[in-house]
């Protein structure tokens, strides 16, 4: 039987968040194999495209079945991208994305989905941007509504599942990736630094710094608890890290007793970023992000059933039950210009943490530790029982078989085999008797 041909594009090979998200749906699209899949790879900004790894099973298998040109339409073609950027090339055609981080998707991210049959995005979240999202023109003279613009296609939500396999039975290592670090307390962020000023990034960086610094300073220093920032810009470059620590600086300017802060700068693998969510100096995991379309570094610590404390609000509290989290208290303000660009519109709002309800909260975890510890057992048995790439992919093939079932497919068309004739047969003329 034919598989129907599906053509997948997507930043595979990048070191990014929809690089991890593509190779993920594409490991799931191969243990269904259900369908002859050939990949487009794309480059994602600025990031690094060292992700194809041909000494893994994976690794080959994705190198062997990138495509440069598709010579015939596919049966299914699925691109994974930011909306505005979706283009039909097959019968059928699927939209992967995770949105915005914001109130209001733009109106091109519309535009975009409404030319695809199908839009998948990681969480309830973003699926309620595009439910609800709309935008309406307007008659110049007369000011009546003359058209509304709205998501016509159907959305459905598919989880970013955690691979247990790399994040739980990880291979350990004698090498201890937190050598020199010398407090036995620490918080962990990890996550970008993005454009914005001191409280208007996305991620919120700087409050987490000011928040811990100020909190902790009056502990005496054999006491403190120290932060470790897994952070940087887009790359791992020298200048990168240096101006990831001239931000730090910037921060915490002016301010004395200052607790311990180590800056955890480069490009780690995921068995190395699972030694490090279960290394035993770190004790919690702490966000003030002010959006997030799934937030997947939050569903891979939840593995270790240690405390994350975050905001509450946005794609993460689809698998971070309130129950085993420490959410934080805040409220919904405007996206502020220095962070604003053409995807987090200046219209839009997003959650800004109450300082003073995380600073009590940080405070409160790291006195009473125990207690939260036991608290957030919860997280772990959550996420193996319903957020894993074994859940996500179950859930991809019922997807798949809900819209693509009845999609025809493209079978070759074999003429029936002829016998070889003359071109100019001979005219066989009539036998004449001699006169």
């Amino acid at each position: 039987m034919n598989k129907p041909l599906l053509v997948f594009q997507a930043p595979f090979f990048t070191r990014s968040g929809y690089g991890d998200h593509a190779r993920d749906i594409l490991r799931s699209l191969f243990e269904l194999d259900k369908y002859d899949v050939k990949i487009v790879p794309m480059r994602w900004g600025n990031t690094p495209q060292n992700q194809a790894d041909a000494t893994t099973e994976f690794g080959q298998k994705m190198l062997a079945n990138v495509v440069t040109q598709v010579n015939k339409k596919p049966d299914i073609f699925i691109q994974m991208s930011v909306a505005n950027e979706f283009e039909p090339k097959g019968t059928f055609n699927i939209g992967i994305t995770a949105g915005v981080e914001t109130t209001i998707i733009p109106k091109e991210f519309i535009d975009g989905a409404n030319k695809m049959d199908l839009i998948l995005v990681p969480s309830q979240f973003t699926k309620s941007l595009f439910d609800k999202t709309q935008y309406q023109e307007q008659d110049k003279q007369t000011k009546q509504v003359i058209r509304t613009f709205k998501t016509e296609k159907p959305v459905e939500v598919l989880f970013e599942g955690v691979d247990i396999e790399r994040y739980v039975n990880y291979p350990k290592s004698e090498t201890d990736i937190l050598q020199g670090i010398e407090t036995d307390f620490n918080f962990l962020f990890v996550g970008h630094w993005l454009k914005g000023k001191l409280g208007e990034d996305r991620k919120d960086i700087g409050m987490v710094i000011k928040t811990f610094s100020t909190v902790f300073k009056y502990l005496p220093k054999d006491k403190q608890p120290g932060l470790i920032l897994k952070t940087s810009n887009a790359g791992f470059s020298v200048i990168d890290r240096e101006n990831i620590r001239e931000k730090i600086e910037n921060v915490i300017k002016g301010l004395s007793d200052v607790p311990p802060i180590y800056l955890l700068h480069g490009d780690l693998d995921d068995t190395e970023m699972a030694q490090l969510y279960n290394h035993s100096k770190v004790k919690a995991m702490v966000s003030f992000t002010k959006g997030e379309g799934y937030g997947r570094p939050l569903a891979e610590f939840a593995t270790t059933g240690k405390p994350v404390m975050v905001s509450g609000w946005s794609g993460q509290v689809d698998f971070l039950p309130k129950e085993h989290t420490i959410l934080l208290e805040g409220q919904l303000t405007d996206v502020h210009e220095s962070a604003a660009d053409k995807f987090l519109l200046k219209e839009s709002k997003w959650f800004t943490v109450n300082y003073s309800d995380a600073a009590n909260k940080m405070y409160q975890l790291f006195n009473e530790y125990d207690s939260f510890l036991k608290k957030s057992e919860g997280l772990k048995a959550n996420i193996l029982n319903n957020f894993t790439l074994e859940k996500m992919t179950e859930e991809l093939g019922k997807i798949m078989d809900k819209y693509t079932k009845s999609v025809p497919v493209t079978k070759p068309f074999n003429l029936p085999k002829l016998n070889k004739v003359d071109s100019q047969p001979k005219l066989k003329l009539p036998k004449l008797n001699k006169l």
